[in-house]
């Protein structure tokens, strides 16, 4: 079993920055590649960004490259999104979440655990 705790949601103007992270607890941390999910009101949830156990590959939705940077530190048992140029449209709840499997980084379906997730709003 896989505790996540996520956490540095807030609100935020246009343009500006947040950094989420997410503390693990449990099992191995670093047995686990981690992705980062958001969903909006009325919206289906969707990926954001994964990071493989080592944190050697990462991978990012369209919608978020070159403004979000996925990282982690397995010696904290922590993965963070670094989130800058935020947009309205990043107004989400996000998610973290841990995988066994990289290849399937992208499908919310096959991840095994789950964070409670944490509140981003971003004001125009």
């Amino acid at each position: 079993q896989v505790q996540l705790v996520e956490s540095g949601g807030g609100s935020v103007q246009a343009g500006g920055s947040l950094r989420l992270s997410c503390a693990a607890s449990g099992r191995t941390f670093n047995n686990y590649h981690m992705g980062w999910f958001r969903q909006a009101p009325g919206k289906e949830r969707e990926f954001v960004a994964g990071i493989s156990r080592s944190g050697a590959l990462t991978n990012y939705a369209d919608s978020v490259k070159g403004r979000f940077t996925i990282s982690r530190d397995n010696a904290k048992n922590t993965v963070y999104l670094q989130m800058n140029s935020l947009k309205p449209e990043d107004t989400a709840v996000y998610y973290c979440a841990a995988n066994s499997v990289y290849g399937t980084i992208r499908d919310d379906d096959r991840y095994d655990y789950w964070g409670q997730g944490t509140q981003v709003t971003v004001s125009s």
